[in-house]
């Protein structure tokens, strides 16, 4: 296996039109934060390279239907996401965006090298142009029927129903999402990077030479590689990204898929002044993290750009991972069907790790995975709680307890004192192992099997029953049970920070030598400070009230789905002048007995004091609406009802989601007034 001196970590740059939600986190963040946070406690040379993608096209749909300018999103945007990433322990050392003047530079001299050395073909070819909003449509500024799976919302790029990649002329019955119009083909001049050139180098360098890669990744580039490679633009008609630096491109810029990339690089030149040498030397090792909307631009297009320009290295790995839905349902920005990391931690104050454990013990490394919030309680409550919590609070409480916080030296040990023991180093390898090869499920797992033998020592030896008949016993089996944390503070420390912080602060040291695990790494009579709990239950109202959260959002989207009726026939004047409808002012209320909908209503409507029976009791109660204005139709022929003689009707009108509101004047007016 290679020696590498030096690592540099990339993630996938979200793009800053809305907040990071747990799907990102799962996916890319965490992971690539564990990943850099383990290199960095074994005291290797490694960087975390992070930043907003700025650029695209749904930065300036999300402009136009805010009403302010692309920059106004993306700075908004990035502040929330960097924000939240602090707070949330990614420890990125750098996190910075597309939009810089760094990054401006890097893309045009990428770019401009490549030109020069001749590597583009520039053609120009048809392109769908909106004729009322006087522009060329990026991909995802046309919507459309998709040819593969008949789903109405697919997108001049991709059908997110099916997931299919698509050419926006592949598109049944394409439409302008700017204008609505039915676009049509006009040509336009683009750049395109020769993809199939470097076809034959990129089956060598994936299919022969990294085997070992996971088999999303592996499995989705060969059937890029077996389909064959075409030339793909790197420019596009927009007026929001790096204006492309050629003779005859006024008007365009870079595509984002060569744009955003070019940041991991410059995101290191902002950094360091020595970034040549975590990009360009040989024993440098570069790993992308990613999800697997992204594996081909990492494995494919982005390396057959940084052979084009003939001074990179390619990355070593590309970890990707499969989606995290939430609830059994596709997480979706658009739908706001998500769990946002912002709202997260405003929610959930000082609970950082509890989500980075849910989100690493049911990764989506190999499959499509669903984030529960049951699930997300009981891992908290039966896991780290009932085993990781439990076991350091019985080390600390009986050390001050017997010892008033005094590490007691060890005895003679038993044959089970050096069996559990001799088992730290083991689950130490086996993290190793496990992280080194991307599991992190496993790795988090087997980190977890160090409290578990723990609590397994302490309730085979039962300290708290041999206090009373064998002290130097118990010496013996504090000082192991305290050696076992200590090792925990380490272990632990690149899946859940703060709690292995935390923990260090109980037990009065600094942070452990990885290398030192498994040794006996806490001194006998060390003074350790007084304990707190490390997590805390999670109770079913909190989870509920979560659960209810989506459940509100899940029927705001069906809402919003709801097509408005259409207007019914035409009516002439005379008909419509038949109806008398008038304000009133509703003087009683009260239910109608043995009914849920109906009240019994009396209304003064100027011309006399009538009762009215109306189905609104499931949206109004009898006292809200006592001196309510209405608007009544008068001269409806008179209906029994349950008993009741109703005199006319209420005029309501229905939302979507079937709430009804009255249709009242919005200032006091006369009862008996005619509505017109």
């Amino acid at each position: 296996m290679k020696k590498f001196n030096r690592t540099l970590v990339t993630t996938a740059l979200p793009y800053a039109n809305g907040p990071v939600h747990i799907g990102h986190l799962a996916g890319v963040y965490v992971p690539a934060d564990i990943y850099t946070r383990y290199l960095r406690i074994k005291g290797e040379d490694v960087l975390l390279i992070g930043g907003s993608d700025e650029h695209g096209v749904p930065i300036t749909i999300k402009a136009q239907k805010e009403g302010i300018t692309p920059q106004d999103v993306v700075d908004k945007y990035h502040n929330i996401i960097k924000d939240s990433f602090e707070k949330f322990g990614i420890t990125f050392d750098i996190y910075s965006r597309t939009s810089s003047e760094t990054h401006h530079e890097t893309a045009s001299e990428f770019f401009k090298t490549l030109d020069n050395k001749g590597e583009f073909i520039v053609k120009t070819s048809e392109q769908y142009y909106d004729a009322i909003a006087n522009q060329f449509l990026a991909d995802r500024y046309i919507t459309g029927t998709c040819p593969h799976c008949n789903n109405d919302g697919a997108y001049g790029d991709q059908c997110e129903s099916c997931g299919t990649s698509l050419n926006a002329t592949d598109l049944i019955n394409p439409t302008s999402s700017i204008t609505g119009n039915k676009p049509e083909l006009k040509e336009t001049k683009h750049w395109y990077l020769p993809l199939d050139k470097y076809e034959n180098d990129l089956k060598k360098w994936i299919l022969e030479d990294h085997k070992e890669w996971k088999p999303n990744v592996y499995g989705q580039c060969k059937s890029w590689l077996d389909t064959g490679l075409h030339p793909r633009a790197v420019t596009r008609d927009l007026n929001w990204g790096v204006p492309v630096p050629a003779e005859g491109a006024e008007g365009k810029v870079l595509y984002v898929w060569f744009d955003a990339p070019i940041g991991y690089i410059s995101a290191t030149k902002e950094l360091t002044p020595d970034w040549e040498k975590y990009w360009k030397a040989d024993d440098s090792k570069m790993v992308h993290f990613i999800g697997k909307d992204n594996i081909v631009f990492h494995c494919i297009i982005f390396p057959a750009m940084l052979k084009a320009e003939g001074s990179y290295i390619l990355p070593d790995n590309v970890p990707a991972n499969e989606f995290l839905n939430l609830e059994g349902d596709k997480i979706s920005t658009s739908r706001n069907w998500a769990v946002w990391l912002h709202e997260y931690l405003e929610e959930f104050p000082d609970k950082q790790d509890v989500l980075r454990y849910v989100l690493t013990a049911n990764a989506p490394e190999t499959k499509d995975n669903d984030f529960t919030w049951k699930d997300f309680q009981a891992r908290n409550n039966n896991e780290l709680v009932a085993i990781l919590g439990n076991f350091v609070n019985r080390a600390l409480v009986l050390t001050h307890k017997y010892y008033n916080g005094i590490i007691p030296a060890q005895g003679e040990l038993t044959d089970f004192d050096k069996e559990t023991l001799a088992q730290i180093p083991v689950f130490k390898e086996q993290v190793e192992k496990n992280l080194e090869t991307y599991h992190f499920r496993e790795a988090l797992k087997e980190a977890m099997n160090l409290a578990r033998l723990g609590n397994k020592y302490l309730a085979d030896t039962e300290p708290w029953k041999l206090i009373k008949t064998d002290e130097e016993r118990v010496k013996t089996i504090m000082n192991i049970s305290l050696q076992i944390t200590a090792n925990l503070s380490t272990l632990i420390e690149p899946f859940l920070p703060f709690t292995a912080s935390k923990l260090r602060g109980f037990l009065n040291i600094e942070t452990l030598a990885w290398e030192n695990i498994g040794a006996n790494v806490i001194s006998n009579h060390h003074q350790i400070n007084t304990a707190s709990l490390l997590f805390e239950k999670i109770e079913d109202e909190t989870i509920q009230a979560q659960v209810d959260k989506l459940l509100a959002t899940k029927a705001a989207n069906e809402a919003e789905k709801k097509i408005v009726a259409p207007a019914k026939e035409n009516i002439n004047f005379d008909d419509f002048m038949k109806l008398d409808v008038r304000v009133g002012t509703i003087t009683a209320a009260e239910k109608v007995a043995k009914t849920k909908k109906l009240l019994k209503l009396t209304v003064d409507t100027g011309i006399d004091q009538r009762t009215v029976v109306s189905g609104i009791a499931e949206h109004y109660k009898p006292e809200e609406i006592i001196g309510k204005q209405v608007s009544i139709l008068v001269n409806l022929e008179p209906k029994q009802l349950k008993g009741i003689e109703s005199q006319g009707m209420i005029l309501m009108a229905e939302d979507a989601d079937g709430k009804l509101s009255f249709v009242s004047p919005d200032q006091s007016i006369k009862p008996g007034s005619e509505i017109r």
